[in-house]
Parts: structure tokens; sequence; C-alpha cells
């Protein structure tokens, strides 16, 4: 299992908690990135005339539980609401919606990178220190899920529009299991799905969730029941593609197209744009 970043626990919740306000949404504390990242998936900034607006999330009423932990964990006023209603999956849907109105902490979640209005292709990872496997656990408790396929084998998915989140899970995830991912978005609906299976899958959900930490009940147990999942003897494994090395890096970046640098490196175009995709945005190192 990785370690926590640097300074992931130089402050405590109960610090958070207080009534200085200072605190709220430190991303360094880990109850605080998760909750980042899931508001981030499937919250709503609104705004509205003047100062006016609020910060929504409404949910299925069976995970009410973690708004009420999102409601623990903000000292501003807030509220949780329930409805019934049908929709175009279900004849009677019971959701929960929290709501938060506070102008300041608008503006902190604003300045953090929740965007106000349309946002599922905008978001990306906080630009500040944050608790990385709590801040990555609430965008997949939000958007991605955690079980067995149709055929048992472990799985986590994550489907996202955005390209700095979906790069952002592959970067991470390949540095916990090894495993590399390249993202394509779908021709129908232009959204990505990142899936991982068997072994990294169950590395990866032992890493995200990990003993007591916030998250949705449900998702926490599918990932404890992960652990025991065996490889059948008689299924075989995948061999683990090439890795890229500084000089390809340099040939990559030198290139005039991603399709030049493809036919030069012998690799497809679309890994070569999400490889250089990652150089440009600062997530993998340039080379030397």
């Amino acid at each position: 299992m990785a370690e926590r970043e640097p300074n992931a626990h130089q402050f405590t919740l109960d610090d958070a908690l207080g009534a200085d306000t200072t605190r709220f949404m430190d991303l360094e504390i880990p109850e605080y990135a998760y909750m980042f990242g899931f508001l981030q998936a499937d919250g709503h900034l609104q705004q509205g005339a003047g100062q006016k607006g609020k910060l929504s999330v409404e949910i299925n009423v069976r995970d009410i539980g973690i708004l009420h932990e999102f409601q623990r964990l903000t000292p501003y006023n807030t509220s949780i609401t329930e409805r019934t209603r049908s929709t175009n999956y279900a004849e009677t849907h019971h959701s929960a919606t929290w709501t938060l109105c506070s102008l300041e902490a608008r503006t902190k979640l604003n300045q953090l990178g929740l965007p106000y209005g349309r946002k599922s292709q905008k978001i990306t990872p906080p630009r500040v220190e944050f608790s990385r496997r709590d801040y990555l656990r609430g965008v997949i408790d939000a958007d991605g899920s955690v079980g067995y396929t149709g055929k048992g084998w472990p799985f986590v998915p994550l489907t996202t529009a955005s390209t700095a989140i979906g790069a952002y899970l592959c970067f991470y995830a390949r540095h916990i299991t090894g495993v590399q991912r390249l993202i394509r978005r779908n021709a129908r609906d232009g959204i990505y799905n990142i899936i991982y299976t068997k072994e990294s899958a169950q590395t990866l959900a032992a890493d995200l969730y990990h003993p007591g930490c916030l998250s949705l009940m449900r998702k926490q147990t599918a990932a404890d029941s992960l652990r025991t999942w065996v490889r059948p003897i008689s299924m075989p494994t995948s061999l683990p593609r090439p890795r890229w090395t500084p000089e390809q890096d340099r040939i990559l970046l030198a290139a005039s197209t991603p399709e030049k640098a493809a036919a030069e490196l012998n690799r497809s175009r679309n890994a070569c744009e999400v490889r250089l995709w990652r150089l440009t945005h600062g997530w993998i190192a340039l080379p030397g």
C-alpha cells in the first residue's frame, strides 16, 4: 500500500472542525481531500444574483450517511433534504440533497477547482498539496464503482468527461499497481471509461479504501471483498506494456505532430497523445 504524501497528517480533523473556518477544505486533511473529490465529481455549484448561490449534492437516499459526514465536516450552515420523484431510470427515485449556501465556503471551493455551472470537462486535480488517494476515492465514490464483473473478476472503473481526472487516475494507479492505462474518449458520448481488473483492481482498491477511511459504506464493503479473490490457475497473465524512456520523451516533444512521433517510436497515436499531455501538463517530469 502506498505511503501518504508528505504533510498529509500534519493537521487533525479536530483542528479543522473548530470554530476557526480557515482549515475548512484543507486538502492535506484526508476527509477534506475525499470530500472535495466527491464534490468535484457529483456536486453542482450554482451562482445566483449578486452574492447569492449554492452548492448542492443529490444522491440516492441509500447513501445519505455520506451527506451527514459532509455536514459534520462543514463549519457553515448546511441542510439535508429528501424527495421522491420519477426519473428516466426508475418510476420512483428516493434521493437526498445536501445544500451549502455560504459565500465564503463557495469561494474557497471555487478557488480550489470546483467551477460554477457545467463542470464535467473542466475539473482537474487540485493544484495545492492534497491527500491523493483520499481525493481519488472521493472521485470514484461519486463517478466510479468497485466490485466484480459478470465473469467474477475484481474491477474498479471510473467514468469521467475530464481528461485531467482520467489522466491523473492512470498516473496514480500506475504508480500503485504497475499497470498502464491509456485513456480514450468514447466515440458515442465523448466520455472516458477507465477500468482496472483482477490484481490491479485488488491493489488499487486496497490502497484507496484503506481501513477507517471516509467513504460510501457499500463501496468500502465491496473493496474489502476484493481482497479474497485469487486468480484461477488456468487464467493466463498479460505481458506489461513497454515503458517510456527519456529519449523517447525527447523525440515525442520534438515531433511536429503525435502522428509523426507515433511512426518514429512505433507506438500508437493515442499513446503518444496521452504521454504528450502528461508531459506538457506537469504530471510527468520532463526529460533531462
